[in-house]
């Protein structure tokens, strides 16, 4: 199943917001396929709710419903937002989106064991984010500690809650903070 991602972020700056000297090749990964859990925000989707964000309480309620997020795979929050893909204004919404509250975004990169976060959004921060203290948490927080955002993504809601493996091929670019990228979903039949 194709997850139609369209960009692939890992900073090559530390936590401290300073440049990495030795710069950064994107994709530069152990493995190419990793586990996955879509978890569903509160409530069926944030697809209509511009203003949901996603907290530690709601992964871990998922988890008690499911399984613990996987050791080195990835969190795809799924929102329902991707059916608003095909109209780009309803998409961009003036820049309210669903997002990560703050709290939940230290806690996905200080505690929980995932690789990184995969979202239906234009960016893995909430369009609300510029005024959140700190400001742009993913960016900051989950970037900052050697994880990884996937945005863009398509047909989370297709995906079982447990059991998909994630394949994700990024450019190999040098220097960048990101990369256009393919994600691939493969579940079992």
């Amino acid at each position: 199943m194709v997850l139609e991602q369209l960009h692939y972020r890992r900073t090559h700056r530390n936590p401290s917001g300073r440049a990495d000297p030795l710069g950064h090749r994107a994709g530069r990964r152990r493995r190419v396929a990793d586990p996955a859990q879509p978890a569903g925000s509160a409530g069926g989707g944030a697809g209509a709710d511009a203003e949901f964000l996603l907290e530690v309480d709601h992964i871990r309620d998922w988890e008690e419903q499911h399984q613990p997020l996987p050791e080195g795979g990835w969190l795809l929050f799924r929102t329902g937002w991707d059916a608003r893909s095909r109209d780009p204004e309803a998409y961009a919404n003036e820049g309210r989106t669903p997002g990560i509250s703050v709290e939940c975004a230290k806690w996905l990169a200080e505690e929980a064991p995932i690789i990184g976060v995969g979202v239906e959004t234009v960016g893995t921060d909430a369009g609300a984010a510029h005024s959140f203290d700190p400001p742009f948490p993913c960016h900051a927080m989950l970037l900052g500690n050697d994880k990884y955002g996937l945005t863009q993504l398509q047909n989370l809601g297709l995906l079982p809650p447990t059991g998909a493996v994630v394949i994700v091929a990024p450019l190999p670019i040098v220097g960048g903070s990101g990369s256009p990228a393919r994600v691939l979903a493969l579940v079992e039949r």
